[in-house]
């Protein structure tokens, strides 16, 4: 009955409180754990959202999309003030976890990666690292198989009569998005008139901000890895910062960073 919900037993506060194991003894443990557990929660909402929001676009129903798109942001600038609290942390302070962590790493995320898949960053080599988590393998080789966010703008850009190429339209979806020229043209004709197409036009400037939040995040991860580690080796087996910096030049929506050039 809803009269013996309360605070606590609605939101499983004592699962979620419970749900920290310290291994170090570190007294900063409780903060690294904290703030990926916390950045997870986040990840799940922006999911939540980014499945609705493409659901929308694939409806042409763009009003609703774009409050799910303004709120992924939102989420998204907390997801990167996460990192200026990780930060507090010291190269001593994490010395002492590190050995703890074992091969565990944030790359190992599966919701971090099914919102790069989501957006259009998609690596069919990523998923074999998930095969021990759940049924995340599964969900993400699924997610290949349907349009990304962007793939979905694209398509409703070719539906309200923009000469998208069919190289766009029928391309490999497992495969990495590619630059064309033809969606570069679309995008640059809603910008040249925004007053003629302002929901595509709100669109753009949503998904804009999704790829700038992310770059952001991207970065925030990089200098404070920078800060904490150096060029150390990360616990997961990558390089490290080069990595990272390699990532940071990956774009989700190419043609509406190219097109600013353009018009």
């Amino acid at each position: 009955m809803a009269e013996n919900v309360t605070y606590s037993s609605y939101l499983d506060l004592p699962k979620v409180l419970e749900a920290q194991h310290p291994a170090s003894g570190a007294h900063d443990e409780m903060l690294f754990i904290v703030v990926h557990q916390a950045s997870e929660l986040w990840l799940k909402l922006c999911l939540h959202e980014l499945t609705a929001a493409r659901e929308h676009i694939e409806r042409d129903d763009l009003r609703p999309a774009f409050k799910m798109l303004a709120r992924v942001a939102r989420a998204q600038q907390q997801l990167i003030q996460s990192w200026d609290v990780l930060s507090t942390m010291t190269p001593h302070d994490y010395s002492r976890i590190r050995p703890h962590l074992g091969a565990s790493s944030g790359f190992q995320s599966p919701q971090y990666r099914m919102m790069e898949f989501m957006l259009g960053g998609r690596d069919l080599k990523h998923v074999r690292l998930h095969e021990k988590t759940g049924n995340w393998s599964e969900r993400l080789r699924h997610e290949v198989t349907r349009d990304s966010l962007y793939d979905a703008a694209l398509h409703l850009l070719a539906r309200r009569g923009f000469a998208i190429d069919d190289e766009v339209l029928e391309r490999d979806l497992d495969a990495p998005y590619v630059h064309n020229a033809s969606v570069e043209r679309a995008w640059a004709e809603i910008y040249r008139a925004p007053e003629k197409h302002w929901d595509l036009y709100e669109l753009a400037e949503k998904l804009v901000d999704l790829e700038y939040h992310f770059q952001r995040w991207r970065f925030g991860h990089l200098k404070t890895v920078e800060r904490i580690i150096g060029f150390k080796r990360g616990t997961g087996g990558t390089p490290g910062v080069p990595y990272l910096a390699g990532v940071l030049k990956q774009a989700f929506f190419p043609e509406l960073l190219s097109v600013r050039t353009a018009i």
